[in-house]
């Protein structure tokens, strides 16, 4: 009979990694250890250093001390590419695709089919087919990736990670922008990919997700490893206390009711635009009305027709009692309307300049003098908003895609709010941010709110949703297909609207 054959090696292993940005130090001699095969969960609030620790088993950032083994063997990526080729991939939590090359092929980049120097095209679209049926992705091939939501683009990560085979994939809040059906596919994928052998390093802020999917979770906070625990013994009532240190009081602050004589600050009147089909929409001072619906509803598509960012085929929108907004996102911030875009890598922050230029950017006439920034009125223009803002540990000269997802969205706020808005458009505005941020997100929506701002809530959590609406439109297919109030307000009965069929329209 032969010898039982050698326990294999952890397949990450980290000894005392520590990691400098400037000044900052973002991780604190960190070692930890992931099982082959297992779904090894990385939590803690924003800033506690959980996605930096992804990205140095990722290539994508290098240790400043200590050492890291991959299968046991001593190993030191400089780039994303070394790391892939030792088996590691990650699916970034912005996603990161080439917007001119198809989704076929940059789910294939770097590893098309070739033939005499050439992509075999017929080759390239036939791996991609297969790739997509096997991971239940309704993507077309031939699609520009350019044009697609940024759910359907993490989508496109995920795919781009199953096609180089990696053993471990390091996922940093895959399913931040997933919808439910979608995220649920995903769940699906990373149980299935545990199964084969493969291991997943999963950094995320969504609890239940954790629980359900991870064998262990191991809490960071402030750069250092706090706790490292079998799932099975662990509530998200646990994880919470180690992530902040301190238990956590309701989820959401208490809502307050506007006036029933509240004047209206927006109204949205036959809305035909991209994506949206004759649409209604009031918002009253005061009043949080929640806009839900699965992904491609047509949520964001209406967010940025409103706001002037996409143009009006048909329609109107009022502010208060003003004249019709025609102008675009230029006259709709003069006029009192700002938005938090859907994404603040794509459409919010300039990630290569400082907090303070991004806080100020859509103020910048105001403080100019002659075409010329008056740098003393910018500094304490961005200081005092910051601080409204509760962004934390963050100069106002530092730049601001080094600063955690936390503080980057209140950054996005801090700039809406320097605009003294009189509706505020949130699309996703928790979106990758970690529970003790989002209720500092919530503690603003609300507080402004009650100051008597208007809020148009956008999110994909219904739970989110339902905490701070005071007031639900559901859309599908373009359309608002209910709108519900007081007890009508359930997750079955937005659920059930989401999934309906608009009156006079066919389903597909």
């Amino acid at each position: 009979m032969p010898d039982a054959a050698p326990e294999r090696p952890n397949v990450v292993e980290l000894q005392g990694v520590s990691k400098h940005f400037g000044g900052v130090l973002a991780l604190d001699a960190v070692s930890l250890v992931v099982e082959r095969g297992t779904v090894h969960a990385l939590i803690g609030e924003n800033g506690a250093g959980k996605s930096t620790l992804g990205k140095i088993v990722a290539g994508v950032h290098a240790a400043d001390a200590g050492h890291m083994l991959i299968d046991g063997e001593p190993v030191s990526f400089r780039s994303p590419k070394e790391a892939l080729d030792h088996g590691v991939a990650v699916i970034a939590q912005e996603p990161s695709v080439v917007p001119m090359l198809t989704v076929a092929e940059n789910v294939l980049l770097g590893s098309e089919p070739r033939g005499g120097g050439f992509v075999r095209r017929r080759a390239l679209n036939r791996r991609y087919e297969q790739l997509a049926e096997e991971a239940g992705f309704h993507l077309r091939g031939t699609t520009p990736a350019g044009r697609l939501r940024t759910a359907e683009q993490q989508q496109v990560e995920i795919l781009r990670a199953l096609a180089r085979d990696a053993r471990v994939v390091v996922m940093d809040e895959p399913s931040a922008a997933l919808s439910g059906p979608d995220t649920a596919r995903l769940h699906e994928i990373v149980r299935a990919l545990a199964a084969a052998g493969k291991t997943i390093i999963l950094i995320s802020h969504f609890l239940r997700e954790v629980l359900e999917l991870s064998n262990t979770v191991t809490v960071l906070r402030d750069g250092r490893v706090v706790e490292t625990t079998p799932t099975a013994t662990a509530t998200e009532q646990s994880l919470v206390e180690a992530m902040l240190g301190r238990p956590l009081t309701a989820a959401f602050p208490s809502k307050s009711l506007p006036p029933e004589d509240a004047p209206v600050v927006l109204s949205a009147r036959g809305i035909v635009a991209r994506g949206v089909v004759d649409v209604s929409l009031e918002v009253r001072s005061g009043e949080i009305v929640g806009l839900a619906g699965l992904v491609g509803a047509g949520r964001t598509e209406l967010a940025r027709a409103i706001f002037g960012a996409d143009a009006l085929r048909a329609g109107e929108v009022v502010l208060g009692d003003s004249d019709s907004l025609r102008g675009g996102p230029r006259q709709s911030l003069s006029s009192g309307l700002a938005m938090i875009p859907e994404s603040r890598k794509d459409a919010g922050l300039i990630f290569t300049r400082s907090v303070r230029e991004n806080v100020t950017l859509a103020r910048l006439r105001s403080l100019s003098r002659m075409s010329i920034v008056r740098r003393g009125a910018e500094r304490q223009a961005a200081t005092s908003i910051l601080d409204r803002c509760d962004v934390r540990g963050a100069h106002p000269s530092a730049r601001v895609g080094a600063l955690s997802g936390g503080n980057q969205q209140k950054v996005l706020f801090a700039r809406m709010l320097l605009c003294e808005p009189r509706l505020l458009i949130a699309d996703e505005p928790t979106r990758g941010v970690d529970v003790g941020a989002k209720r500092a997100i919530y503690d603003i929506l609300v507080s402004l709110a009650e100051s008597g701002m208007g809020i148009l809530l956008i999110s994909s959590e219904l739970e989110e949703i339902l905490g701070l609406a005071h007031r639900v439109a559901v859309m599908r297919r373009g359309r608002i297909v209910a709108e519900l109030s007081g007890d009508e307000m359930t997750e079955a009965a937005i659920l059930a609207a989401a999934f309906s069929e608009p009156a006079g329209v066919e389903a597909a």
